[in-house]
């Protein structure tokens, strides 16, 4: 395994379309155990091929403590219910901004071997099979931001977010 070089906003590889994979074999093994050595050290939770200049079609997710590789994704299925949710990327480093994308996605995708295999997600794990999903048409988080956030607001954001969070934890807000 090798860590690759995320390209940043500006690269012109992040503008493209990418081709579907044909071949299955060591080389494409050897790319997505690249991706996902890289993914990890950038501690993200999604990386798409151009990110790493590779214009195929291979996405690899890790929201839960395990690395989804996507061969081929096909988005299924996608909920009617819509959050606004913060969104970075790895190709764009130190920007954040508001994203509105549906809670839940379920995709259909090929593993490094060709087996399709569905895959569905809820909220943060949604929310990274869409935005991983858009790099391969050559589009990024935004052009479709609701607001990019200042780093005050960013802050703020995920002070309400944890404070959330923990009274979910604690059983709701207090009487």
């Amino acid at each position: 395994m090798a860590l690759r070089n995320i390209v940043t906003v500006g690269d012109p590889v992040l503008t493209k379309v990418c081709r579907p994979v044909t071949k299955f074999d060591a080389r494409l093994a050897q790319l997505i155990d690249d991706m996902i050595e890289t993914l990890h050290d950038a501690n993200g939770a999604g990386l798409a091929a151009p990110q790493i200049g590779i214009l195929r079609r291979v996405v690899i997710i890790n929201t839960e403590g395990e690395d989804w590789e996507l061969v081929n994704p096909e988005l299924v299925e996608v909920s009617e219910e819509e959050e606004s949710g913060i969104e970075g990327c790895l190709s764009l480093p130190g920007k954040w901004g508001l994203v509105t994308r549906p809670v839940y996605a379920k995709v259909r995708a090929q593993d490094r071997n060709g087996d399709w295999y569905e895959y569905e997600g809820e909220d943060l794990t949604a929310r990274c099979f869409l935005h991983e999903l858009d790099h391969l048409d050559g589009h990024m988080y935004t052009e479709f931001a609701d607001k990019m956030l200042t780093p005050e607001e960013l802050e703020e954001l995920l002070k309400q977010e944890a404070e959330a969070a923990q009274e979910e934890e604690e059983g709701g807000p207090e009487a």
